[in-house]
């Protein structure tokens, strides 16, 4: 049976499914408007990039990306690894970057990662494969299948944005950690990549919490609060 892909088609049947049945996500529907697509390569191209974008700036990632992509143009593992220590540190790569890649690159190569067995495999058993790369974690294997390979039913529960949206979207009084909000999810199937779509949508619509917290914070005291303050 073919795989239901989350495509733009699908992306607006699962809002309308959220919105059914949950009635937190039919509000933020009408507050910040449905969410769009976003797209990586697929292959040794797309878990690059996610190495590359790791613990930098967006601006920086970018700028290292286009660098990688003139001195591999193909973006095959095998040209890859034909680049030494000079070449990948003129690029902007870290010393753990280069081990990182090398290792996905040589994974890919040796056959321990298969990207075309990968589309057949049940989400698990893929974030499985991925992550047995050095510096290919678990939310950077989700990240690629959700945006690679249109996976419609994973929730990256390590992401500190949806974290975040999470707690405001359901009014909790502390952040939920990675099993409550994979918990939350729950309800969410079997659209839970298009939940986390839209709930980093209403992380970037969000009003300024913290500002709020800190303006709050800097209120005077009422008046009888001041004069009990004063008596004493």
């Amino acid at each position: 049976m073919a795989q239901v892909i989350l495509d733009a088609a699908n992306l607006r049947k699962a809002i309308r499914h959220l919105a059914k049945v949950d009635p937190d996500f039919a509000r933020i529907v009408k507050e910040v408007g449905h969410p769009q697509l976003r797209e990586v390569p697929t292959g040794f191209g797309g878990l690059m990039r996610s190495i590359v974008g790791q613990q930098v700036s967006v601006h920086a990632a970018r700028s290292i990306w286009l660098r990688l992509e003139a001195a591999v143009p193909s973006m095959e593992p095998a040209e890859f690894l034909k680049l030494g220590d000079e070449q990948l540190r003129a690029v902007g790569l870290s010393a753990a970057k280069m081990k990182y890649g090398r290792s996905l690159a040589t994974d890919i190569v040796e056959g321990r990662i298969d990207f075309e067995a990968l589309k057949e495999l049940e989400d698990e058993a893929a974030i499985a494969m991925l992550t047995q790369a050095k510096g290919i974690g678990r939310w950077t294997a989700e990240i690629y299948l959700m945006f690679a390979h249109g996976r419609p039913d994973i929730m990256p529960g390590l992401d500190l944005g949806l974290v975040v949206a999470a707690q405001h979207l359901k009014k909790l009084r502390k952040r939920p950690d990675a099993r409550r909000l994979i918990k939350i999810a729950e309800a969410w199937r079997p659209w839970r990549s298009a939940a986390a779509l839209l709930l980093w949508h209403y992380r970037r619509n969000m009003p300024d919490w913290s500002a709020r917290e800190v303006k709050a914070a800097a209120k005077p005291a009422p008046k009888a609060a001041r004069r009990q303050v004063e008596a004493t």
